[in-house]
């Protein structure tokens, strides 16, 4: 079919920052992803296809946008059926698939939503690849699934399928980046992890100049790895944290029991904060970092059971900041592995409780490093998650003590009241803004008076379950509320 859509170069498009480990709009503001993995066949989508209900779809984005949401990873056909192939044959665009991609851009524009793209779904490519246009015995180009990094005909269909896509949606600021291959994995490459950046620099290379010559610009790429285990060799991970051609780092947080298969909300969350650790280790340049993937894919897949709505909102709310206050661009990306494929309304207050805290931090200025083991309390019943410079720090705080018979953590026990050390801040004057990340708002803040270059040091109210924490320079001035003025061994209350 013709390609003439094109799009509204309206939305301003999304950019990194060398040094900088977040994302900005091109006039330079802040720019957070916080969303995450949605499909087109799945119940609040499914309305545009054939456009049986767009209106549903319409109201969808909405609610999205007015829950702090920013972004949502979508594939470009999602093969768990045979009705929804972008190109069928290979080479032929599909009228009501490309009708469908219309309405998604045209939507997102409207309500200034952005995508995570991605041109195949590669899993169920994989389950139902003798269904797909794109296997030799359909008429495609590709003899089998291992080839698939590898075949020349394969690549060049590729290249085709990202040239048609740019071409018709890629002039769109709601196209927030490229993750060029779903969980890219040595079985698609011939079993052999050699073939990874040959394959990023000859596909996404020839994505780039595609943009460049239509556009003048190009938009960011990625490409997600599945799980952690990967990053053991060190050829893979030299591509998955260290590539020169990639734009920032994608990793699918599964592989670990605590988060694939929880039995608690608090260990899956120290789970996620050790990962994002580890991973920001392995980044030298400072690109961002955010999971494009997470969730009980064990509970949900093969003991076929959805998690009790409300453990399911706090193990979400806790990996959610445990990511976010260990360094990572977001809060992480969920796939919902729930039925009806659909996040909660929980989950949804959640997103936007994140979404209401950014503004109290400047991340243009934020060349954060992760602190989750260097900041410390008074008591050992509190899990630490933190990243900071010298002048910012965003901090999350999570009781381990009180774990009830659910796995939730309890509500009737008794509040604690902790010191917080903070590691490498500068002297000065801080505002700390204590947050409640349940119901989105500040409980409270005061101003510090930091005298010593060493470990800033302050007392808290008492911490019932979790709290988060925004520490920002201020100048010395009289405060609204209360003022910790001293160093560590001397610290004084004074009320205005």
């Amino acid at each position: 079919m013709k390609n003439t859509l094109n799009t509204s170069p309206g939305l301003e498009w999304i950019q990194t920052l060398h040094g900088i480990p977040y994302f900005f709009t091109e006039q330079g503001k802040d720019w957070i992803p916080i969303g995450q993995n949605d499909a087109i066949t799945w119940p609040e989508l499914a309305g545009l296809f054939l456009r049986k209900d767009p209106g549903r779809v319409d109201a969808y984005f909405k609610m999205l946008v007015g829950h702090g949401v920013t972004c949502i990873r979508l594939m470009l056909e999602y093969c768990q059926t045979d009705h929804r192939y972008l190109e069928k044959p290979v080479g032929r665009f599909q009228q009501n698939m490309v009708r469908l991609w219309d309405d998604i851009f045209t939507l997102c524009e409207r309500h200034g939503l952005r995508i995570l793209l991605t041109p195949y779904d590669t899993f169920w490519m994989r389950r139902r690849w003798r269904h797909h246009p794109y296997n030799q015995a359909k008429g495609g180009p590709c003899t089998k699934r291992s080839q698939w990094l590898l075949c020349p005909d394969t690549r060049s269909a590729i290249k085709n399928r990202l040239s048609f896509a740019t071409e018709r949606w890629g002039n769109s600021g709601a196209l927030f980046a490229w993750d060029l291959w779903n969980e890219i994995r040595p079985a698609h490459g011939g079993n052999s992890v050699s073939s990874f950046s040959a394959f990023i620099e000859d596909v996404g290379g020839f994505l780039k100049m595609k943009e460049l010559e239509l556009h003048g610009r190009s938009h960011p790429q990625t490409v997600s790895f599945f799980g952690t285990s990967l990053a053991s060799d060190g050829r893979v991970s030299e591509t998955a944290f260290r590539h020169s051609s990639l734009d920032f780092v994608n990793l699918h947080f599964y592989e670990d029991k605590s988060l694939d298969s929880p039995q608690n909300t608090t260990d899956a969350a120290i789970t996620t904060g050790n990962l994002t650790r580890k991973v920001l280790q392995e980044i030298t340049d400072a690109r961002p970092f955010f999971d494009s993937e997470h969730g009980p894919i064990h509970t949900f897949n093969r003991r076929r059971k959805t998690l009790a709505e409300t453990f399911d909102d706090e193990y979400f709310r806790h990996m959610q900041w445990a990511h976010f206050a260990s360094g990572g661009a977001g809060g992480g990306m969920r796939w919902p592995y729930r039925h009806p494929h659909m996040l909660t309304p929980g989950m949804r207050k959640a997103q936007l409780a994140l979404a209401s805290f950014l503004p109290l931090i400047t991340f243009k200025d934020f060349k954060r490093r992760n602190l989750n083991h260097e900041i410390r309390s008074s008591d050992p019943g509190i899990a630490r998650f933190g990243c900071g410079d010298d002048v910012q720090a965003i901090i999350w705080l999570m009781r381990t003590d009180s774990i009830g018979k659910k796995g939730l953590l309890e509500k009737k026990v008794h509040a604690k009241n902790i010191f917080l050390y903070i590691p490498f801040m500068k002297k000065g004057c801080y505002q700390v803004t204590a947050w409640d990340t349940k119901a989105g708002i500040a409980l409270y803040k005061f101003l510090i008076e930091h005298k010593e270059e060493d470990m800033m040091c302050f007392p808290l109210l008492p911490i019932l379950s979790d709290l988060a924490l925004a520490v920002r320079p201020v100048p010395k001035m009289p405060c609204p509320d209360l003022l910790w003025a001293g160093s560590r061994n001397e610290l004084t209350l004074r009320w205005p």
